[in-house]
């Protein structure tokens, strides 16, 4: 469990350099554009390509730190035995979700790489780089939630966050 945590929070600093990344290069292009009166070529699709990846990589640190929206009406309803159930449940399903997702995203990318791929902008980027975020950010998140979903079961962490009364 202190794996998937050290993992998902370096995954959460590699999101957000990405986002500084991009922000950087929206500035720089911005710059060659308006005062340079110059056309760039790579940059929108850069940044494009950076948001995705940092969104997808981001996901574990995000689910390590329950930002997500959710809506903790019925489990703060039910009692405690109830409470564990339905959170071994919803661990359980999301982690089949994510791992069909890890599934699909891994065939995609292969593909990519196989054909050899690539954008159809004047850069050309082989879109194995770009797509590989896919696979790599579902099988994070699924390790992440697979750690939670342990520690529930072994009663290492209280299901949902919610402490008894």
């Amino acid at each position: 469990m202190r794996i998937a945590s050290a993992l998902s929070t370096l995954s959460g600093w590699s999101a957000a350099a990405m986002i500084v990344i991009a922000v950087m290069i929206t500035v720089q292009m911005i710059f060659i554009r308006f005062v340079l009166n110059g056309s760039t070529v790579w940059q929108t699709e850069a940044v494009i390509y950076l948001v995705v990846a940092a969104t997808l990589i981001g996901l574990p640190y995000v689910q390590l730190l329950r930002g997500h929206v959710n809506v903790d009406l019925i489990p703060i309803s039910l009692n405690r035995v109830w409470r564990k159930r339905l959170a071994i449940l919803t661990l359980s399903l999301s982690c089949l979700i994510v791992a069909v997702m890890f599934w699909y995203g891994s065939e995609y990318w292969y593909t990519a790489f196989d054909r050899n791929w690539r954008s159809d902008t004047i850069w050309g980027v082989r879109l194995w780089i770009p797509y590989l975020s896919l696979p790599l950010g579902f099988a994070l998140l699924f390790l992440q939630l697979f750690s939670e979903l342990c520690a529930v079961i072994s009663d290492l962490e209280q299901p949902f966050g919610i402490e008894d009364n």
